[in-house]
């Protein structure tokens, strides 16, 4: 949510937003701030009857005390219905782009920022993901298909083992502050990097939360259990970001950091016959999330940490991949600057997102009223990123695509490989 004094200062950026980044519902700023002053006017007459109220009780007339709290209680019925109208209006308000975050329609106009890696050259004609998967036992759609329905999946054997090296692999990485050091002389980055803190968070959430977290949106894209009014969470950041509402910080505990691991569950609305085929996108797949709170000034030093763990953990798996700056017509709503990393997949011939990176600055905290004290006794909206360490089975599939061998086997990328019982190659068994 956006500040109704930088509202006021900046209609036209904030317009501007509203226009770029094309939100579905446009909001009439003229409009919103009409409310606004509405809700002023009244909230200043409701002041004044209740100090004539007072006035009243302290010389005992009775009828007019009478009289004024009729008239107060219409007021407090139409400040509601006024901070109803205007709360409406704010809440559908993107956040603003960066100054960096490029101007355009949709994924046409994102912008690669560097690459890694060379794409791999193979004698043969590389596969795709589920056809090595199927041919080696190890991804069963088949069987998903029947037992839960299209864009289900069985990872089996060393592929299932896989997973959880992955796991192992990230965490190890996320709370060992000699490689956040490493991380962060590479990136030049001045902020401390203490140890992020391993969290398995709720994968349900209420509906009023993960509103003021702005992620409810699209509906149609989330599962919900009426009987309990809650929802699936479609990422861990969801139940992460969500941790701190109405908390305030000491300055002293920021940053905080929070490495998260869960199950997340999209319903892929509107993409029927996309991607339909192996685990690149399907309904229910598990990832590994961070989440941060900084004190504003360091926020963007902080989206830098995440997006370098990222391509750090990419080159040590030894997967191509690209750095995209997202623009505004492809960002999401709350985000104020988005990195992607997409990887190359050998198998479509293509490089493929795998990884997100959110600078949402005070946009969510204004939302969820998470602040932080300062040390001269302030008390602020503090930043929040969000960002992927590991999207799971897009990782998988990247590195099934990247190490696939001539015979159908995959080789397993060493630093796996001492998770995984010292194993080597999957063949199939």
């Amino acid at each position: 949510m956006l500040d109704i004094k930088f509202i006021r200062e900046n209609r036209e950026l904030v317009e501007s937003a509203i226009k770029n980044k094309k939100v579905l519902e446009k909001v009439d700023v003229g409009e919103l701030l009409s409310f606004y002053d509405k809700k002023k006017e009244i909230q200043k007459r409701l002041e004044e009857i209740n100090k004539e109220r007072n006035e009243a009780a302290k010389s005992r007339d009775v009828e007019a005390g009478s009289k004024l709290k009729i008239e107060a209680g219409k007021l407090e019925d139409e400040l509601k219905e006024a901070d109803k109208d205007f709360m409406r209006l704010m809440l559908l308000l993107p956040n603003i782009p960066s100054a960096d975050t490029p101007i355009g329609e949709d994924e046409g106009g994102n912008k690669v920022v560097r690459t890694w890696g060379e794409i791999p050259k193979f004698s043969f004609k590389a596969k795709e993901h589920q056809e090595l998967g199927a041919d080696l036992g190890v991804i069963d759609t088949e069987t998903a298909g029947v037992v839960s329905g299209s864009r289900f999946v069985y990872l089996k054997g060393d592929i299932a083992l896989m997973q959880f090296a992955l796991i192992q692999f990230a965490l190890e990485a996320l709370t060992n502050q000699e490689i956040l050091e490493i991380i962060k002389k590479e990136a030049g980055l001045e902020i401390d990097v203490a140890p992020f803190i391993p969290v398995v968070p709720p994968v349900f959430i209420k509906p009023a939360v993960f509103n003021r977290m702005a992620r409810l949106e699209p509906k149609d894209e989330r599962y919900y259990i009426p009987s309990d009014d809650l929802y699936l969470i479609g990422s861990a950041e969801h139940t992460l970001g969500s941790m701190h509402m109405d908390h305030v910080f000491e300055e002293k505990e920021l940053p905080t950091r929070y490495v998260g691991y869960s199950t997340a569950f999209r319903r892929e609305a509107g993409t029927y016959g996309k991607d339909m085929k192996g685990i690149l996108r399907v309904h229910q797949f598990d990832k590994i999330e961070m989440e941060t709170f900084s004190v504003p000034e360091n926020s963007y030093q902080e989206q830098d940490l995440m997006v370098g763990i990222q391509e750090y953990l990419m080159r040590k798996l030894k997967i191509p991949y690209q750095v995209v700056l997202i623009c505004t017509g492809d960002m999401g709503i709350p985000d104020h600057r988005q990195f992607d990393i997409e990887c190359y997949m050998p198998g479509q011939g293509k490089y493929r997102e795998t990884h997100t990176s959110d600078l949402i600055a005070g946009f969510q905290p204004r939302r969820l009223n998470t602040r932080v004290k300062r040390k001269d006794g302030k008390i602020e909206h503090l930043h929040m990123n969000d960002a992927t360490v590991l999207a799971i089975g897009r990782t998988i599939v990247a590195i099934m695509e990247n190490y696939q061998q001539e015979d159908g086997s995959i080789l397993i990328p060493e630093v796996l490989q001492k998770y995984m019982g010292g194993r080597k190659v999957i063949t199939k068994r």
